[in-house]
């Protein structure tokens, strides 16, 4: 074990974060720690590292191990240093060598003869070789590219770039430390496709164990081979990836369900037992020791899946033509910064379109020249007839009155949809109960990106258009979204670096390639199969002899059928003529409680019979009465005994079991 929890509890004030945990990191590990925003997945990483401590329970670590921790409070950083001279800073022992060898190099030039200088510099030069110093620039260089640097910004200063790119120099840092533990806090948040593509290449081979907090399927999907879910205060542990643990978890809650209810089922039969014959001088001593029973049972928890459920039925005033807008020949540059030139692009009714490509391509910017927020170079822009547009980018939230509660601000963007309806939809976007009473101007900036975006969605518009809807989203709350944008009967265009979010929302693929706007027909996963052929065709026509290097397949994880041992079939055996003994026997249990249920009914109406003056004055009809009255009342008696006798043969094969 590298480092892990051992009966851990962890509190905020009154809020349990975590409860009696036990949770142990093992060499090779790749984990994705997830769970509904808000219930701490962030804290429990800090409890890992020792920026917290548990109220209970301890965190153990081995004293070699080293930990690397990648979280959003690194930004607060700054330096004048360029990004290269940030992510070197990730060789300590290396670049002390250097300087030392330098340093040893001068000395020597002014006494060559010092034997004891010599033995320091040689010594050095070994060391550095060992720890492999002469190529750390390269690999600097190496792990920028990949989390998409060009060269002219590994000379730039770090405090030049904007926080995601700084969050980008940072990973690269951490990944050059190659520590034993590395423990990354939603890393895809500030990365592009390509970035996160290269990020996962690295991390499936990467030698020590990696714990990532992530809402992004694609990336746990295809990083880790464990799961651990932060639910109701305990951790719930998957071995296997992230499909395997949403199929594992419906059969675990399935299997709950029917504990839960089966228990419920033996609770009341217990209950109507004692309830029945606690008055009864024979059986009061059993219906006690029943009683004593019930209450030392361990209660199995009912199942409540701590997830909204968000219902919108999309209303458009407006059914627009066939083509919304059209793109004709735009051009647009920041200086010398080339974003699109003469570009052609048409969005036509019934589109469904994620624009795509590496940062810095220009995506957002497109969106806005859509919007008609961003003026255009070169070209122009012409909406289509009757078009109701809405966009949502994080600039939206200026936009949002600070002076309004969350429901009012809702209330105020057209929808004439009710406050249950408005109630319920803000339950998706992480507001529940007096949460939609809180001020705009109090709320984080992640809170107000989801009243936007609430408030996009809710509109009336036949055209969306939307720039990163699903940061500040966990995964179900992703989900909800993309179900929602499907029953969408209007027409979008987004900008997301959420795979599973585009391969579930989209019908076309829009690239900016060589600054013109390359359009795909066809799903995310059709154009990622394309892709991959295209690139097969072009790297057989280069026959150039270099070997292809093969990037090895996720292990799939086979769970083999757990043969039983010889020496337990007899007991098997036994134990499955047990069950079905009790089965039957609990059937007859009911069938005799219905029974009586009947009979006690019967007896009671022919008692009130009895008790009715206007049968006093037909003698026949009372006698009648009476004799059913007195059949009634043995019929439950003799059902009573049956009960009993069947009752005990239930707790006897209960307790054989």
């Amino acid at each position: 074990m590298l480092i892990g929890f051992q009966n851990v509890t962890f509190e905020f004030g009154a809020r349990v974060i975590v409860e009696d945990a036990t949770w142990h990191i093992q060499p090779g590990d790749r984990i994705g720690l997830i769970g509904y925003n808000g219930t701490g997945k962030s804290t429990l990483l800090k409890v890992l590292v020792g920026e917290y401590s548990p109220s209970k329970g301890t965190v153990e670590k081995s004293k070699e191990t080293t930990i690397g921790y990648l979280h959003q409070d690194l930004l607060s950083f700054d330096t004048n240093d360029n990004i290269t001279e940030v992510a070197l800073s990730a060789f300590e022992r290396i670049r002390e060598l250097e300087k030392e060898i330098e340093k040893l190099g001068h000395e020597l030039e002014q006494d060559s003869e010092n034997e004891e200088l010599l033995i320091k510099y040689t010594d050095s030069l070994h060391e550095l070789d060992v720890l492999d110093g002469y190529n750390i620039h390269h690999k600097a260089e190496e792990v920028l590219h990949g989390l998409g640097f060009s060269n002219e910004d590994l000379i730039r200063p770090y405090k030049e770039f904007s926080g995601g790119w700084r969050m980008r120099v940072l990973l690269a840092k951490m990944i050059l430390q190659q520590p034993d533990v590395l423990l990354m806090d939603e890393p895809t948040n500030h990365l592009d496709l390509p970035s996160i593509e290269w990020l996962e290449k690295y991390l499936l081979h990467y030698k020590g164990s990696v714990v990532i907090v992530s809402h992004d399927k694609f990336f746990l999907n295809r990083m880790v081979n464990k799961i651990v879910e932060l639910y109701q205060q305990q951790l719930h542990i998957y071995t296997g990836d992230y499909e395997f643990y949403e199929q594992e978890k419906m059969i675990r809650i399935d299997m709950q369900q029917k504990a839960f209810e089966n228990q419920q089922d033996y609770i009341r039969q217990q209950e109507r037992f004692i309830e029945r014959f606690k008055a009864k001088a024979s059986k009061a001593a059993q219906a006690q020791s029943v009683q004593k029973r019930l209450d030392k049972i361990d209660k199995i928890e009912d199942v409540k899946l701590e997830r909204p459920d968000l219902r919108i039925n999309f209303q458009l005033d407006k059914v627009p033509g066939k083509v919304l807008v059209e793109l004709k020949e735009v051009s647009k540059s920041f200086g010398n910064l080339k974003i699109v030139e003469d570009a052609i692009a048409e969005i036509e009714r019934g589109d469904k379109i994620a624009l795509i490509g590496a940062n810095g391509k220009g995506k957002s910017t497109v969106l806005r020249m859509i919007a008609g927020t961003e003026e255009f170079t070169g070209g122009e822009r012409v909406w289509g007839h009757n078009v109701d547009e809405s966009f949502y980018a994080q600039h939206q939230l200026e936009a949002l009155t600070m002076n309004n509660n969350i429901l009012e601000e809702m209330q105020g963007c057209g929808s004439k949809k009710s406050d249950v309806e408005l109630r319920s939809l803000l339950g998706a976007f992480l507001f529940s109960g007096e949460d939609v009473d809180k001020k705009i101007r109090v709320l984080s900036g992640g809170e107000k990106a989801r009243v936007a975006l609430a408030k996009t969605i809710v509109s009336k518009a036949n055209f969306l258009i939307l720039d990163e809807p699903t940061n500040h989203l966990d995964m179900h709350s992703v989900e909800l979204l993309a179900d929602a944008l499907n029953k969408y009967e209007g027409s979008y265009i987004l900008v997301s670096h959420d795979r599973f979010f585009i391969s579930k929302t989209a019908n076309k693929i829009w690239e900016i390639v060589d600054h013109k706007i390359k359009e795909f027909k066809g799903t995310y996963q059709e154009w990622v199969d394309w892709n991959e052929r295209m690139a097969k065709i072009a790297n057989e026509k280069q026959k150039l002899g270099v070997p292809n290097i093969k990037i090895e397949e996720k292990p799939t994880i086979k769970v083999e059928p757990v043969q039983p041992k010889p020496a337990q079939s007899t007991n098997n055996t036994i134990n499955k003529e047990l069950q079905k003994e009790l089965q039957k026997e609990q059937r007859r249990l009911n069938n005799l409680e219905e029974q009586l249920t009947k009979a006690k009914l019967e007896e009671t109406k022919l008692e009130n019979a009895l008790g009715d003056p206007a049968n006093y004055a037909d003698k026949d009809r009372f006698v009648t009465i009476e004799s059913d009255y007195k059949k009634a009342k043995q019929k439950r008696t003799d059902l009573e005994k049956e009960y009993e006798t069947v009752f005990e043969r239930v707790m006897d094969l209960e307790g054989q079991m």
